[in-house]
Parts: structure tokens; sequence; C-alpha cells
């Protein structure tokens, strides 16, 4: 982590640097200019990823389709291991790199919140998307909007947003973030699996509400 740290610090020095060699007119210009421009990417990463992190089946890689076993036993285990694989273990890691861009963006966007309290608020709001993406995928993605972009809108209002300099003060927790997100890595895995064991008890009773076209897919393929 102190290659992160020592990187961190080398941009803020860079940009201190380049900005003090510009008339006090530029150094307005380019601060406003990069604002504008971190808010348009955090924009269109939240239109672009809500509708992955908002549905239950991310992929639908189907990855059982490339089972092509005769064999009864080892069909079912070549079932269950791409299921696990699809599921259990490429669902969640995109799920988590989802929640980590989001938790970065809340850093540089948020002012006088530390790391953790910025992690525990990131963790909450995928946590709500993931969990209400099994009960109703419409609701999921609503939700996947409207709260990214009511933090936004809540940024915006601050005074202190329009401070470059804060940002680059911000940058400088970033270390910290990635001290801390191991844990939270296995928060997302822990809770996709929770979520997978009660939508398989769902469906094994016949108690699962249709859910969205994909759901729908899936189910005439089975």
């Amino acid at each position: 982590m102190a290659v992160i740290e020592t990187f961190t610090t080398t941009i803020g020095n860079l940009y201190g640097s380049f900005l003090t060699s510009l008339p006090t007119w530029a150094q307005g210009f380019v601060s406003l200019f990069l604002l504008i421009l971190l808010v348009f990417v955090y924009v269109i990463f939240i239109w672009k990823f809500y509708r992955f992190i908002a549905t239950k089946n991310i992929f639908g890689l189907d990855l059982n389709k490339y089972n092509k076993s005769n064999n009864p036993l080892l069909t079912k285990f070549l079932a269950g291991s791409f299921y696990f694989l699809e599921y259990i273990i490429i669902s969640p890691f995109v799920v988590f790199f989802g929640f980590a861009i989001f938790t970065i963006f809340l850093i540089l966007l948020t002012d006088n919140l530390e790391v953790s309290a910025l992690l525990t608020i990131s963790a909450v709001i995928i946590a709500v998307i993931r969990m209400t993406c099994y009960y109703k995928e419409e609701l999921a993605k609503d939700l996947a909007k409207l709260l990214p972009f009511t933090l936004l809108a809540i940024s915006l209002l601050n005074p202190k947003f329009f401070d470059f300099n804060r940002i680059l003060t911000n940058i400088a927790q970033l270390p910290t973030f990635f001290n801390k997100i191991i844990i939270y890595l296995a928060f997302i895995v822990l809770l996709e699996i929770i979520l997978r064991f009660f939508d398989f008890i769902f469906s094994l009773f016949g108690i699962e509400e249709p859910n969205s076209e994909s759901q729908k897919t899936e189910k005439e393929q089975a």
C-alpha cells in the first residue's frame, strides 16, 4: 500500500505544481473542468453499471450449456460446479468491482467523511440493491439509479465541492480504502451465497415470485 500512497502523493504534487504555473484565471478553469469531468465519468459509470448490479443473474452466462457429459452423476457434479463458478465466484467479484469503483467515487466527491464511513454507505447501498433484485429487478434498477444520483446531488449542494484541493486531500485517503477493502469482499461473497441459498429454497418449494424477463427465460430453458 506504500506504493499507492506514494503514487497519490506524487499525483497531488504534480497537479499542484502544474496549477501554480498557470495564471489565476486558468487555474480556476482547469479546476472547474476537472470537476465536471469527474462528475461526467461518475454519471456514465452509474448509467452503464446499474443494469448489472441490479440484475439477479448478472451475466446469464449459462455455463451449464458446456456440460456435455452423459453420465448422470458427472452431469450433476459439473452442473453444480458451473453454478458455483458463475454465481458464487464470478458474479460476486463483478459486484465487488462495482462496489469498489462506487466507493472511490464517493471518496472523491464527498467531504468530511472518513473512508470507513464511506465504505459502510457504499456497502449498504450495494447490499440493498442486490437483495432487492432477488425480489423485483425493476425496483432494484430504480434504486441503483436513485441512490447514487441522490448522493451526487447532495455533494453538488455542498459549497466545498467546487474546491479541487478537497479532491487532492481525498485522494490521499485511497490507501486507507485499499487497506480495508478485503473485509467487504468477504461480505459481498457471503451475501451472494446467502441470497442464492434462499433463492434456491424458495424455487424448490415453488414460492418464488416471477421477477423479470431474464428469469422467465431462465425457467423456460430449464
